[in-house]
């Protein structure tokens, strides 16, 4: 059987990199991206920022050079109408979704001090409302609706099969120095280990991946002095192996890597 798999946030990086690897295992693609400008910061090398800006032919491409089927949508997943859009999308180019990477990030630094930078020389920002929504619309609202999208046709259709896998950061005691990020993203956890509990005796497992600190463009010289760095792809396969069927006994679990 061919699977059919949607990866949100897919046009560089971790998310990029699990399409890939996931269509080398044979699974369609739909990838989401969203083209956008985040503000410059000095503590941040410009290459992150152009990729944010890029779409996502070159992964399509790559995929297809590869032998594989995908297609790039781009997208805005603080809309409320995007789950159903993006799964009535993939059901009409590949087939029923089976495989859900809920990758994508609204990604600000805020803080409750907010005393100009962080030791990276990253500019922090203060909690705000705006600080909030671009997490939380994203992180927990999307990923949430994706879940619910996901669940609602599985049970349609009588499916036995399915994988659900998010990104996640941070701890349980938060995140200090991005403190929405690390709030939404134990949203995200949440959602992801009730669905692990609620689908699993419909077949599907749901799975987060906690990845250390990854060479997706942000890293600096000052930070790969301090940590061991992983690449997208290392994350990726790790990810592709959840969404396996050799991954069909790990489910409910929060997996933290260096």
């Amino acid at each position: 059987m061919q699977h059919t798999a949607i990866v949100t946030g897919a046009n560089q990086g971790i998310g990029a990199a699990t399409a890939r690897a996931l269509a080398a295992q044979g699974v369609q693609v739909l990838i989401t991206f969203l083209r956008y400008s985040p503000a410059p910061d000095p503590g941040v090398p410009a290459e992150y920022f152009s990729a944010r800006e890029s779409g996502a032919e070159s992964v399509v491409e790559a995929i297809a050079e590869a032998g594989g089927r995908a297609h790039a949508v781009e997208v805005d997943l603080t809309d409320g109408n995007a789950p159903a859009s993006l799964f009535d999308t993939a059901e009409r180019l590949f087939g029923p979704v089976d495989v859900l990477v809920n990758n994508a990030s609204g990604w600000v630094q805020d803080t409750f001090l907010a005393h100009g930078t962080d030791q990276f020389g990253r500019i922090q920002r203060a909690v705000v409302p705006q600080t909030f929504d671009a997490q939380f619309a994203v992180d927990a609202r999307a990923g949430a609706l994706l879940i619910a999208e996901f669940a609602r046709r599985h049970l349609a259709r009588g499916g036995n099969w399915g994988r659900i896998v998010g990104l996640t950061s941070g701890s349980p005691d938060g995140f200090p120095g991005e403190v929405s990020y690390g709030a939404a993203k134990a949203a995200l956890n949440s959602y992801t280990m009730s669905a692990a509990a609620e689908l699993w005796s419909h077949g599907v497992t749901a799975n987060m991946v906690k990845p250390g600190v990854t060479d997706t463009g942000w890293v600096s010289e000052s930070v790969r002095g301090q940590f061991p760095v992983a690449l997208p792809e290392e994350v990726a396969s790790v990810v592709a192996f959840l969404c396996s069927d050799a991954g069909g006994r790990v489910t409910g679990n929060i997996l933290s890597l260096r």
